[in-house]
Formats: C-alpha cells, structure tokens, sequence
C-alpha cells in the first residue's frame, strides 16, 4: 500500500473574457454546465435548459459589449474545463447608466464550495469598478443560502425582497435584492 498522497489537481483559474468572445467547444462547455444546472433545479433564470445556439448568441453579445464597459464576463476553468461562468451588463436605462447588474453566476456542482464563485464575482467586481461603476446590483432566489452567504461576505448588502416571485411549475419563491455600493 502506498503512502504517496494522490497528486493534486490544478486550481480554478478565474479569467475575464476578452471581446473575442469564446471558441465553438468552449461555447458548448458552458451549454453543458447550464444545463446541468438548470436540470438540476439551479436558479438561472432558464426552466428548461440552454441550447448552444441560444449561449453562443448570449456570449456573442456580452463579448461585443466587454471593450466599452457595457459587459463584463468572467470564465472559472480547471485545467481545460469551465467550471464557472459569470456576467454582469450594464442597465441601459439613462439614469442607470452608472451601473450594472450581475445576471448570471454559475458553478458546476462539483466545484460548488472551492472558492469558485467567489473568484468569479470579484472578477465582475474588478471589472466594475474598472469601468468606473457606481453601484453593482444583482437578484436571487431566496432559497439560495450558499449565494447568500457570498454575497454577504463580498459586501453586498439586501436591499428588498419580492415575496413568492419566481415561479417554478407550481413553486414559488422569494426573490431578494442586494447591492455593492463602490463608491465608498
């Protein structure tokens, strides 16, 4: 029996994509883990999950916006495969043009609790204020103590709650509302 520890696998690594956008496999890797997700019941805003034309037009357009700020995106890998996929856009609203809001924040399941979201999110975060953003917003399901607790932790304070708003099939669910002011 051998006492040799089993090697160590690479760590995540957290990028922000540029506005070449991502190449076709990688387009399908994160189809793939979306819809794990969403099979598995995850909040992602999809009740049946993504085709990859669907992502691929999503990463067409959240990679034309990167260069001029109205999008940020950000990409977990582990060695070759996306583990994490992240963004955040910018409102369009004239009056809320100094802010973004973070849409979507995804993790495959075994690489929930490894420090990944977090690594995503501070890269939407950098990326904020890199763009000069006032105010990150974002939403979720209220059932969703993990994404709580990380927000939490990153300084997004809840500023509402919109009681049985998501509706699954026949479930409802409470949607809270959080903030990261970054003009402090």
């Amino acid at each position: 029996m051998s006492t040799r520890p089993a090697p160590r696998m690479p760590a995540h690594r957290v990028d922000l994509l540029s506005y070449e956008g991502l190449a076709e496999h990688d387009v399908q890797q994160v189809t793939s883990l979306l819809g794990r997700l969403v099979d598995g019941g995850a909040a992602l805003g999809w009740v049946a999950a993504p085709t990859t034309a669907e992502i691929g037009e999503l990463v067409e357009r959240l990679a034309a916006g990167i260069e001029s700020g109205e999008t940020a995106v950000a990409i977990a890998r582990r060695g070759d495969e996306i583990t994490g996929f992240a963004f955040w856009a910018r409102y369009t609203r004239p009056t809320f043009r100094p802010h973004v809001d973070i849409e979507k924040v995804a993790v495959a399941p075994e690489a929930q609790g490894r420090g990944v979201g977090k690594g995503l999110m501070e890269a939407l975060i950098h990326a904020a204020r890199h763009h000069g953003t006032e105010v990150v917003t974002l939403d979720l399901r209220g059932d969703n103590k993990a994404a709580i607790g990380l927000y939490e932790s990153l300084g997004f304070t809840r500023y509402g709650r919109l009681p049985d708003f998501v509706a699954v099939g026949q479930e409802r669910f409470d949607t809270l509302l959080y903030s990261l002011d970054l003009r402090r």
